[in-house]
């Protein structure tokens, strides 16, 4: 079964290898902030789900060079995209979000700007720098939607109506903004039917790409809490290989699948532990696409 993967996407758009660099802008979120709630996403952990992002210590383009010498020998000639990925990357005063996206876009080895954000929080004034940016260099703009069933969505406390992701996006395509959208597998209480609903939606609904996420238990997190009581059942390594492959089914092959899985970080990771070796995680659902 074929598709779309983005390493294939990124060598058709750029002619290199291109490597994504996760950095903190140093932002919060309205699920936080206490604007929305101040306990975060149920699954959230205590990074903004910007583990592996570089230290919101150093300015963008110290982390950007501290990115590179990660990767250094995963890639030699290639470029970079920076990619804001820890909490709610729209999520601040104008002026601020200009000065730390063109510090990362005007970086000679940056070819792309990724940011993930909530559908909230895209004004017009951002909407604005968005597409500014967007005509220097090309810009992925990265929503956090995870489940159209409205049941799941008040369980993980996402805090924003369907609506309001139909509306981000209509904007967001109005402007020529590349829209990747997150979703994740393995929700308490959706059917396999259920998941699929949301990735069918998603992809009727003008994206661009997507990002399949494995639902995963992390130390410090309300989702932990309701695990441990017994709550919450993680899905077995067969069962996300058999979802996947009935989600890249349905993905019209002009998406881009930017992710098949994801993995949190080792240290904080309580379940499912398998998901903790993602070599063979994405051997074995590259081995069952092929079959």
């Amino acid at each position: 079964m074929k598709y779309y993967s983005l390493n294939h996407y990124l060598r058709d758009t750029f002619g290199c290898k291109v490597y994504k660099l996760s950095l903190d802008g140093g932002f919060t979120c309205p699920n936080r902030d206490g604007t929305i709630d101040t306990r975060g996403c149920i699954f959230c952990s205590k990074g903004g789900s910007g583990d592996f992002a570089e230290s919101r210590l150093l300015s963008i383009t110290e982390q950007i060079e501290q990115g590179k010498k990660r990767v250094e020998n995963k890639i030699k000639s290639g470029k970079y995209i920076a990619y804001f990925q820890a909490f709610t990357n729209t999520y601040a005063p104008v002026e601020i979000l200009r000065k730390k996206f063109f510090e990362a876009l005007e970086h000679k080895d940056i070819v792309a700007l990724s940011i993930a954000t909530r559908p909230d929080c895209l004004g017009d004034d951002i909407l604005a720098l968005l597409d500014e940016l967007n005509k220097i260099k090309p810009v992925f703009v990265e929503l956090g939607l995870q489940t159209i069933h409205e049941k799941s969505a008040a369980y993980i406390r996402r805090g924003y109506p369907l609506s309001v992701y139909d509306d981000a996006v209509k904007k967001l395509k109005a402007i020529g903004i590349n829209i990747v959208v997150h979703v994740i597998l393995g929700l308490p209480n959706e059917s396999k039917a259920d998941m699929l609903e949301t990735v069918d939606y998603v992809c009727k609904s003008g994206i661009n790409g997507i990002k399949l996420q494995l639902l995963h238990i992390l130390k410090n997190t309300d989702l932990a809490d309701e695990y441990y009581r017994g709550n919450v059942k993680v899905l077995e390594l067969d069962e996300y290989i058999d979802l996947v492959k009935a989600c890249v089914a349905i993905i019209p092959k002009d998406i881009v699948i930017h992710r098949l899985t994801g993995d949190g970080a080792k240290k904080d990771l309580i379940a499912p532990l398998w998901s903790a070796d993602k070599k063979n995680v994405l051997n074995n659902i590259n081995k069952a696409l092929q079959e």
